[in-house]
């Protein structure tokens, strides 16, 4: 296989406020990823920054009465310190508010401006008179111009939803001086994204680009129309100036922002030469040059930021000269407990508080592996199957193999494994599930290959049950069977790690100090370990103790309440008010019985012409296919559906609707406030009952 030579990304964090674990979602799968395909011997290069520059980073540092530069300089550091303490292992970290990344925006905007796709036109915006500045939509507040609510943002309203333009607020006001705004016109420079929808047509449906719900996003929004695209923002503003504006307009930080990918890689780049190695960053940043060398660069991002990664990013770079992505990932949101994240309403813990508590930052990097795949679903992280899940599979499983074998080779055979390996079937079976693991792992369906590794543990637990090591090491007459068995566990325990060194390398280096071995890589799959000397063992993970989760959270209580101040109490109260319903008359356990409930995988949804409320879904249950309606159109795009699993009600009644025979009822929860569809945990088939 020839080795690949790629360039990986994952999105920049902003440098005005701490990691937290929704952010963590993304790097750990990233660095998941790249540990795999080095361990492959690919040739990958990991490289992110913070993102610096913007009015929040401005006024933040104005506020702290320190200089923006001083702020973000204090941010990377307490960021690099969360990423490290999750064992990101980034082969540069680097800062958008770099040379490196301004003389890439400089020469981008210069190749657009050249090829007639930079326009300059006066806009309308809201002026603060008192801060003597434009407002971003985010810092004006008002009425919202649909529903009327209070105390909305410029573009958006939390309480109905509605999207719209900030002149439209009612009584606006500016966030940052509490003033009446005034409108003013300045000139404005815009990328003509519009005159480049037929090349993001082409682009976004080449194969491997997108994922099939992301592509089928664009064309929604090609559907609509693409808008030429504001990337100037007037001074005052922390960012980049505009060449020949006189220092009177900056590049917006949407602009720059993907451009500190490159910045961070050539900062990367210059590092190595400094240390007489030789990569050459135009290899992999220019268009004529990235072809010639085979290389990739491949962006992981979160699904909220995927019209700039899909949409204007290739469409400036390819205009520029620049090569294109490769592969854009995007993955979903992260709820805890069920509930969605926000910064704004404080629903978050921190990267920091998680350390801080003394967690094992690899309980989390498992359990995150657990729940990912190639989609764009949210994950969940419930705080009560956390604990079960890494106490059951890490340490019940995993390490266990390990505990129970590697102590007799110690003691009884002088650190020294067996010379051979006998070939029982457990040995073949996790020989052979090295290719299989791999495709999973390299397709970014890391559920599925950690539900493939722990169905080898228990395969591997079965085998030492079944030999009972420390019964055979009480006779004499079994001191040959007793170095077969043990040797042949901690090969299985080795050949474990191997599968699950992506997921935990700390872990994996404790084992490959006790194994005496060099650090392991894909290839040792395919060669067992006999006739070596082994260390010591020392136990190498504990179980979570619940209490410690309580006391995570307790810890974050601060920040899993709103702000103790007006405007979020008010804004809370009016997102999170719910309507809890007196529970139904008792029934008896017969009656349930009647219920016959399935799991069932959604093989496709539609809209329905003429129903506000209906989706269209066809349902796979095992037996066959079932078609109903579901009242959640307001609540779910069918493009995101499609493959999920969900639990449906398969004795109901058919019904005849207007618009067709409904043959069952998905379940879902629901408040009044959204719908939410029940879904089972990872391993469920369709067809599966639901007792």
């Amino acid at each position: 296989m020839k080795p690949r030579r790629i360039l990986v990304t994952s999105a920049l964090p902003y440098a005005n406020g701490a990691i937290h674990l929704g952010h963590l979602v993304e790097y750990i799968q990233t660095d998941i990823w790249v540990r795999f395909m080095k361990m492959q011997g690919h040739e990958v290069h990991y490289v992110c920054a913070d993102d610096t520059h913007g009015t929040p980073v401005m006024l933040r540092a104005e506020q702290e009465g320190i200089a923006p530069e001083a702020l973000i300089e204090r941010v990377w550091r307490e960021h690099t310190a969360d990423f490290a303490g999750f064992h990101i292992g980034f082969d540069n970290y680097h800062t958008t508010h770099s040379p490196e990344t301004q003389a890439y925006a400089e020469d981008i905007y210069g190749r657009l401006k050249a090829a007639g796709l930079i326009d300059i036109r006066p806009i309308e915006q809201f002026y603060d008179p008192v801060k003597q500045m434009f407002l971003p939509d985010r810092y004006i507040r008002g009425e919202c111009p649909k529903c009327g609510a209070q105390d909305q943002y410029g573009d958006s309203c939390e309480v109905c939803g509605a999207t719209y333009s900030p002149t439209d607020l009612k009584n606006p006001r500016s966030a940052v001086s509490g003033a009446t705004p005034v409108r003013r016109q300045s000139e404005h420079h815009f990328f003509k994204l519009g005159a480049r929808t037929l090349f993001l047509q082409k682009w976004t449906r080449e194969e491997g680009r997108l994922q099939p719900e992301a592509a089928n996003k664009m064309a929604e929004w090609f559907a609509q129309g693409l808008q030429d695209w504001d990337i100037s923002r007037d001074a005052p503003y922390f960012g980049f100036p505009i060449p020949g504006t006189d220092g009177k307009k900056f590049f917006y930080v949407w602009l720059d922002a993907p451009i500190g990918y490159f910045g961070s890689f050539r900062n990367y780049c210059e590092q190595l030469r400094a240390k007489g190695l030789a990569l050459d960053p135009e290899e992999f940043l220019r268009a004529d040059r990235a072809e010639a060398a085979g290389t990739e660069m491949i962006h992981f991002i979160g699904k909220d930021i995927l019209y700039f990664h899909a949409l204007f990013w290739p469409a400036e770079l390819a205009a520029a000269g620049y090569r294109t992505p490769s592969q854009i990932c995007a993955h979903g949101f992260l709820t805890v407990n069920g509930e969605k994240m926000s910064k704004s309403r404080g629903t978050f813990i921190t990267a920091k508080s998680y350390l801080d508590q003394g967690l094992n930052p690899e309980w989390l990097r498992y359990y995150y592996a657990g729940k990912l795949n190639a989609s764009m679903e949210d994950i969940d992280l419930n705080l009560e199957d956390f604990v079960a899940r890494v106490n059951s599979d890490l340490v019940g499983k995993y390490i266990n193999i390990a505990s129970r074998c590697a102590g007799f080779i110690t003691k009884r055979f002088e650190g020294r494994l067996g010379a051979g390996l006998p070939l029982v079937p457990v040995v073949n079976s996790l020989r052979q599930r090295a290719g299989a693991i791999a495709a999973l792992y390299e397709a970014r369906e890391f559920s599925k290959a950690m539900r493939e590794i722990m169905l080898l543990a228990d395969e591997a637990n079965a085998y030492v049950d079944a030999e009972r090591p420390w019964e055979l090491a009480r006779r004499e007459t079994d001191t040959g069977r007793l170095h077969e068995v043990c040797t042949v566990g901690l090969n299985l325990f080795r050949w474990l790690t191997v599968y699950l060194k992506p997921v935990l390398p700390q872990l994996a280096a404790q084992v490959e100090a006790f194994l005496r071995v060099p650090p392991l890589t894909w290839a040792d799959a395919d060669h067992p370990l006999v006739a070596h000397t082994i260390g010591a063992y020392q136990h190498l993970m504990t179980r979570i103790d619940p209490k410690s989760i309580d006391a995570l959270v307790a810890a974050n209580q601060a920040t899993l309440q709103p702000a103790a101040t007006e405007h979020s109490q008010q804004r809370h109260a009016e997102r999170q008010v719910k309507e809890f319903h007196p529970l139904a008359p008792t029934i008896a356990i017969d009656d349930f019985a009647k219920i016959d409930l399935r799991v069932a995988r959604i093989l496709t949804a539609e809209h329905v012409e003429g129903a506000d409320k209906l989706l269209k879904l066809t349902l796979d249950i095992g037996s066959g296919t079932r078609t109903v309606f579901a009242g959640i159109k307001a609540a779910y795009d069918p493009a995101t559906l499609a493959g999920r699993l969900t639990v449906v009600v398969a004795n109901l009644a058919p019904r005849k609707m207007k618009f067709g025979l409904s043959e069952g009822m998905i379940l879902a929860a629901g408040d009044g406030a959204g719908i939410h569809l029940l879904a089972p945990d990872s391993g469920a088939e369709p067809g599966m009952r639901v007792k």
